[in-house]
């Protein structure tokens, strides 16, 4: 942890859309550091209020704690049409009047694309207060053409605004590097999940996850491959049927145990993934719907492998793998996903695969299913310490050293 009396006193203002499930937690985390006078300001109240999750395709409000052990503020959102879908969806024109009130050392945007972020970017009433920005995104998939050179030159002009980043991996650090950032700028504060929540939960969701097997007919000895999330385009859950099949043919022509599949979420792919699965719905894949966060270490301990098959831009890093390592889990990542670079060693924590390359998919996945449980577990064991790196702890240590180097 960073000295904290390098900090003493700092009045660290953070911007971020909504109480998100997996960053919520760390402001607690932030706060019970100490040394930082800390507030948060929430510019939409979705996750703490029952809101229609367009992703998802149902209303959804988390059930985990998001609002306690720090101070908050939720700014009045004026938009029509309020969310993270379109640039007017955060639209709060007392943001900038709400900071100089509590008159902040230093400004912290979690993202920078929406109406309020640009008022905060471009208001004389803050200048001199460092702003700091904190994204997850990454070149790991750049569409060639005009447009994406129109984006990094647009990027570059906006980033001039910062006088730091938080990068949250290494795919994130050269993304702001080909946007014009300087390395004195760029600063390590990894991107993590509550891992003590869901390692605490461990064994009983061990347990609890043999009984929901049973309950949809999972042979208690059967390898299940897992994913879990939202059912749209830029997962590829569809790619993960298809390469499961050709993986499940392979098993059985070797005359090995075949797997399972267990697809555990909700979108708009749904039916599209229940027509495709066809006959073998309830046979060799089964699905299981959305579950909130309580209810998620369970269902990860349901499987023996995750798998996080996503292509193209709208992926970033793809906290759900942090969060199945966390349940000693080994994992499978496209090369479109953020955290792979960082967290996924190839044949020790998991394997990483050239994003929609089916084919090679499903190899992956035989390759994963021909180990013993043994070798299995060894891979799950060795994915719960690499991503013990990526704690609130280690981002909070990362912030704090930030915070001594941008504010006088």
């Amino acid at each position: 942890m960073a000295d904290v009396r390098a900090v003493s006193g700092v009045r660290l203002a953070i911007i971020i859309s909504h109480p998100i499930q997996y960053i919520s937690p760390w402001f607690r985390h932030i706060a019970a550091a100490g040394g930082v006078d800390l507030k948060v300001f929430y510019l939409w109240d979705s996750g703490v209020a029952l809101r229609y999750d367009r992703k998802f395709g149902q209303a959804i409000r988390w059930d985990i704690p998001l609002l306690n052990g720090y101070e908050y503020v939720f700014v009045p959102n004026q938009s029509r049409d309020p969310g993270t879908h379109h640039f007017g969806g955060l639209d709060n024109p007392q943001l900038v009047s709400a900071l100089t009130d509590w008159r902040p050392d230093g400004i912290l945007l979690f993202g920078y694309l929406f109406r309020s972020h640009f008022r905060v970017m471009f208001s004389q009433r803050l200048t001199g207060v460092p702003l700091m920005l904190r994204g997850d995104s990454h070149d790991l998939f750049r569409p060639p053409g005009l447009k994406s050179i129109l984006a990094r030159q647009a990027r570059s002009f906006l980033f001039e605004r910062f006088a730091g980043f938080l990068a949250v991996g290494k795919a994130n650090a050269e993304y702001y590097r080909r946007s014009g950032v300087p390395e004195e700028r760029i600063h390590f504060v990894p991107h993590c999940v509550d891992n003590q929540r869901f390692r605490e939960a461990a064994s009983q969701a061990t347990l609890d996850a043999a009984a929901w097997r049973a309950e949809l007919g999972i042979a208690a000895n059967a390898c299940v491959v897992l994913f879990a999330g939202k059912f749209e385009p830029k997962k590829r859950p569809l790619d993960l049927l298809a390469a499961f099949g050709l993986a499940h043919d392979e098993m059985r022509k070797k005359g090995e145990p075949t797997p399972v599949l267990l697809l555990v979420g909700s979108g708009a792919l749904e039916r599209e993934l229940r027509a495709a699965s066809g006959d073998r719905t309830g046979q060799t894949v089964f699905f299981a719907p959305f579950q909130n966060q309580s209810r998620m270490p369970t269902v990860y301990a349901m499987g023996d492998l995750f798998v996080l098959p996503s292509y193209g831009v709208g992926e970033t890093w793809g906290l759900a793998i942090n969060e199945a390592m966390n349940l000693a889990k080994p994992v499978i990542v496209s090369t479109h996903v953020g955290c792979g670079p960082d967290l996924v060693r190839q044949g020790e924590t998991g394997w990483v695969f050239k994003a929609g390359d089916i084919d090679a998919l499903a190899a992956i996945i035989v390759e994963a299913l021909l180990l013993d449980r043994d070798r299995l577990a060894q891979m799950g064991a060795a994915a719960r310490e690499r991503v013990g790196n990526c704690s609130y702890s280690a981002a909070t240590a990362g912030l704090l050293a930030t915070l001594s180097t941008l504010v006088p």
